[in-house]
């Protein structure tokens, strides 16, 4: 049950969890009439104007965790989506003139707006929203900081101008230009954004016994706790019902040693080159940036590779990939018939399936480690470029000159992008991480900042450090296409 103290984390974990516990059981379609009755019971609303709006929320975020649209009428594919019941409809009029506004002689806000939006009323400035370009000059020139910028929270996080309002206020987003990053659904401060889910599909395929196997991605170390290494997420996940469990990190080997190739080739022949890892940031270059696919890895992500392996070591295997990413969903839906994961689950919904099974990751112990310390670090930004740079002076080649500029977030992606195509890019490659900090601050996280940090350091201070080329030893003998078509 749902309490008002209840955050946005708390009621998107509620639903999961009983969703999930539900699809266990196998009464999923039977039950889910119910469960928005469960969380809200009522009289009383506890974090909305009424249960009955409260309800219908929950409703549509079964919808999502069902893997649908929330809403029953549309049939929107987007693994991002709007929760209408949700959206509050937050102001449009961005720019507005607060009661600091003293109607100073100066009238530098005046003076600054180039389309004679501004006027002079008896107590303050006022700003004709028709006439208005939201340029900003006017609230830059005010000396009392008087004109607020009221942009509405999920527009102001997108990277790429997804987001717009519909007649009735309510958030839509462009499918076509949306990279499924996540921004908006963290920045969101009203829960009306979220992710489909492919968490029922992935119950339904463990309880029919298929040879499910796990594939753990890098950030994931420290997500449940200090005490929860990636030998005792291997047993919980086995305890689960998954086959068996591989860790993302091995095909993040695979990855720096193929790019260190198309690295070294590239900077002979003096081209630009962008890694390919970040799905949000490969769905930038192609939806904004469809000139510089030629600079873009051909190199497959890191979940692609150990998907590809996987399969090649368990012929009929079913793979699901989790981890921080919800554009990871969108990698695989894309990439599908070039050999990718089968679903993509994230932290949260992994989180939910251990509670639905009474499961705590931290019960059981067990040591176990297949990437390299320089794949583990893949997860945060920076790290692509120092696997990538090992990789290439593992094979003696001179790195001292290379030039590579991290992009972390998706506003320097965006920036590095735009110098790339109008060839002002002083840097020889880009990383490109959409998320800041790196995948360890994905939209799918359990934890994030200073613990997420303290958790994951502590246990990779026990990691092996063994390097990559003798990491990939380990694999030779299972043949994997590394490259794109």
């Amino acid at each position: 049950m749902l309490q008002g103290t209840s955050d946005i984390s708390t009621i998107k974990h509620e639903v999961l969890y009983e969703v999930a516990k539900h699809a266990f059981r196998g009464d999923l379609d039977q039950t889910e009439d119910q469960i928005p009755f469960d969380l809200i019971p009522g009289p009383q609303a506890n974090f909305r104007c009424c249960v009955y709006k409260e309800r219908e929320i929950i409703r549509q975020r079964i919808r999502l965790a069902k893997g649908n649209s929330p809403s029953v009428n549309k049939d929107n594919k987007n693994i991002v989506q709007v929760i209408p019941s949700a959206c509050e409809g937050c102001p449009i009029t961005r720019f507005v003139v607060t009661d600091n506004c003293q109607k100073c002689m100066g009238k530098k806000c005046q003076n600054a707006c180039n389309f004679q939006a501004i006027s002079m009323l008896r107590d303050r400035a006022y700003i004709d929203p028709a006439k208005c370009k939201e340029c900003g000059k006017c609230s830059q020139a005010c000396p009392y900081n008087a004109i607020a910028d009221l942009m509405r929270p999920c527009k102001r996080s997108c990277p790429v101008d997804a987001i717009s309002m519909d007649e009735n206020s309510l958030v839509v987003i462009n499918e076509e230009r949306c990279i499924n990053c996540g921004s908006c659904i963290k920045d969101c401060p009203f829960g009306a954004i979220s992710d489909r889910s492919f968490i029922v599909d992935v119950i339904n395929l463990i309880q029919s016994g298929a040879p499910v196997y796990a594939m753990v991605a890098p950030a994931i170390e420290g997500q449940f706790g200090p005490q929860v290494t990636i030998g005792t997420l291997a047993q919980a996940l086995k305890e689960l019902g998954f086959t068996g469990m591989y860790e993302v990190s091995i095909g993040a080997d695979l990855v720096a040693a193929s790019e260190a190739e198309e690295w070294t080739e590239a900077y002979k022949e003096g081209k630009k080159m962008t890694t390919s890892c970040c799905p949000a940031f490969v769905n930038m270059i192609k939806k904004h940036f469809p000139s510089l696919l030629d600079n873009m890895s051909t190199t497959v992500s890191p979940m692609a590779a150990t998907a590809k392996l996987v399969k090649a070591m368990h012929p009929g295997a079913i793979t699901v990939f989790i981890g921080p990413c919800i554009a990871k969903k969108n990698e695989i839906l894309d990439n599908i018939t070039q050999g990718t994961a089968d679903y993509v689950l994230t932290f949260d919904e992994l989180r939910a399936m251990f509670q639905a099974k009474d499961i705590n990751p931290a019960t059981f112990g067990e040591h176990m480690q297949q990437g390299s310390i320089y794949a583990k670090n893949f997860a945060v930004a920076g790290g692509v470029t120092a696997a990538v740079v090992q990789a290439m002076e593992e094979k003696g080649i001179d790195t001292e000159k290379i030039n590579v500029m991290g992009c972390n977030g998706a506003a320097e992606c965006k920036k590095a992008l735009m110098m790339l195509k109008v060839n002002k890019l002083p840097a020889d490659f880009i990383e490109g991480m959409s998320c800041v900090g790196g995948c360890v601050n994905g939209p799918g996280s359990i934890l994030t900042g200073r613990v997420a940090q303290q958790n994951r350091a502590k246990q990779l201070a026990s990691a092996d450090q063994r390097e990559i080329y003798e990491n990939i030893k380990n694999y030779e003998q299972y043949p994997v296409e590394m490259h794109r078509k």
